[in-house]
């Protein structure tokens, strides 16, 4: 098999460039290993071969002629399956939107394909990006190529999983409370939440509109830096996108090896208690790594983080209760009639419900609907958006002391399967750390950190709203102390005779 899967996207760029090698093979190498390997992972729930290939051989023409082409063309990506590509299934691994086939492209989508990168296909996810192992997917789990008997993370275990196990180079998730961050740690990858409205979210078929965030996932902070710029910028068809150009984030990449200047924060709540000591161990030593390269370390206090779960956790299925409304067997979705009875609206809404959506999604669509209903609005939902604003305020007062903050990015290495499935409470603190940065809106990414026995460990860097550069920076000193994705089992699988 190619060793060609093993190179990061920026690697793959300049030897497509160079005409070292042609896209065809590169992408002919990430199919062969996706058939060789994902069916005990489990990464993918479409793959578009005659298409990914198309685009291969279209980028290795036009490079043959001289046309000018995206630094990126050629390298091939995976799309989470929440992002709509028109003429490829697209069912936020749901029942309800079983074998549906969107006529239309996400804007992300549009400009991917606009810069040639072949789509390989859709990666699996929990369904409707609700969860934080993969294991809500109505299609079945993913596996964590670290270990296949844990979780990859969640809800884009499939996305986080399939760079991790080496194939694909690139892939696109959406975090809308750790949802890239926290696969990334828990598989070794890197994962990236840009500021909000940094990133088009046409398309995207939307959990909770305030808190979701197109990112990328990758294996380098380069590479999600390469991808953030090719798939970032205004967009007039999402009424949050920034009207403003996109900062040069590749460039701040090449400036993470000195961070002298640059102030780092830990925050104080999103360490200790609750937290793995392996967690804790590496944490600490890649901060004694960057302060070595320059950087001045203190530590900030976010009193309201410790609210923020229970906020998000109210306003997020309130959000899920509306947009999802719209799934009901009449409108959008499966359609499925009463067995007995009379056939009503109704009736068949309940029925179609019933059956296309989980049990997960069920919870928080319930949870969202009292939240929104007559006598809870104030006492409940009113109460977590003020609880938002104070999170905001405790990010404005940090940012005040440091250039970005740091945490762990998860509590805990990745679990295995079943252990926490059931313990709805204990699944929610997976994203404890992750939360305020979708609360507030700023940018976050997750860097491997180390290992905790075998296992990765994700560190988080948290910038103010619109300092991408700087997070980038900081994400890059933190990759050069350590070289977690070389040492992922995944290197090493064989294929079966």
């Amino acid at each position: 098999m190619s060793d060609l899967v093993f190179k990061t996207a920026a690697e793959l760029s300049q030897l497509l460039q160079a005409g070292e090698i042609t896209s065809v093979e590169l992408t002919t190498a990430c199919l062969d290993r996706i058939q060789a390997f994902d069916e005990k992972v489990h990464a993918f729930l479409h793959i578009d071969r005659e298409g990914a290939l198309a685009t291969a051989q279209e980028v290795d023409e036009a490079r043959q002629r001289g046309d000018d082409l995206h630094p990126l063309a050629g390298v091939p990506i995976a799309i989470k399956d929440n992002m709509v590509t028109r003429g490829m299934p697209t069912t936020c691994a749901s029942k309800i939107l079983a074998g549906w086939i969107p006529p239309y492209d996400a804007t992300v989508v549009r400009r991917i394909i606009q810069a040639k990168l072949p789509i390989i296909g859709k990666t699996n996810m929990d369904e409707f990006a609700m969860g934080s192992s993969t294991e809500h997917s109505a299609f079945g789990v993913s596996r964590n190529p670290w270990d296949l008997e844990r979780i990859p993370g969640g809800s884009g275990g499939g996305s986080a999983a399939a760079v991790a196990g080496f194939m694909v180079p690139l892939a696109l998730g959406s975090d809308t409370g750790g949802s890239i961050r926290q696969p990334g740690a828990v598989t070794g990858t890197v994962g990236v939440k840009p500021t909000y409205g940094a990133v088009s979210r046409y398309g995207l078929i939307a959990m909770a509109s305030s808190l979701d965030q197109i990112g990328p996932v990758t294996r380098t902070v380069e590479d999600a830096a390469l991808l953030q710029e090719l798939i970032g910028g205004h967009d007039p068809l999402d009424s949050t996108s920034l009207n403003e150009p996109v900062p040069a984030l590749a460039n701040s990449v090449r400036e993470g090896e000195d961070l002298t200047g640059i102030r780092v924060g830990i925050v104080k709540e999103l360490t200790g208690e609750g937290y793995e000591a392996g967690v804790l161990s590496a944490f600490q030593k890649t901060v004694d790594n960057i302060q070595s390269r320059g950087a001045e370390v203190v530590e900030v206090s976010c009193p309201n983080f410790e609210y923020a779960l229970a906020a998000y956790y109210l306003i997020m299925p309130a959000e899920v209760s509306s947009n999802l409304a719209r799934f009901d067997g009449m409108r959008y979705g499966l359609r499925v009639e009463p067995e007995e009875g009379p056939v009503t609206s109704e009736r068949v809404m309940a029925a179609s419900r019933g059956a296309g959506f989980g049990d997960e999604v069920k919870r928080r669509i319930i949870l969202g609907t009292h939240v929104l209903s007559a006598g809870y609005f104030d006492a409940y939902y009113g109460s977590a958006q003020k609880v938002r604003t104070l999170v905001q305020r405790d990010f404005d007062e940090a940012f005040q002391q440091a250039d970005v903050l740091i945490s762990p990015t998860s509590p805990t290495t990745a679990f295995k399967f079943g252990e926490k499935v059931d313990d709805v409470m204990a699944m929610y603190l997976n994203d404890i750390a992750t939360i305020p940065a979708n609360l507030a809106g700023v940018p976050a990414m997750s860097v491997p950190a180390g290992l905790s026995e075998g296992l990765p460990v994700g560190f988080q860097v948290i910038a103010p709203a619109r300092g991408d550069a700087v997070m980038y920076r900081v994400g890059r000193a933190v990759e050069l102390t350590t070289d977690v994705a070389d040492q992922c089992p995944a290197r090493d699988w064989k294929e079966e005779a």
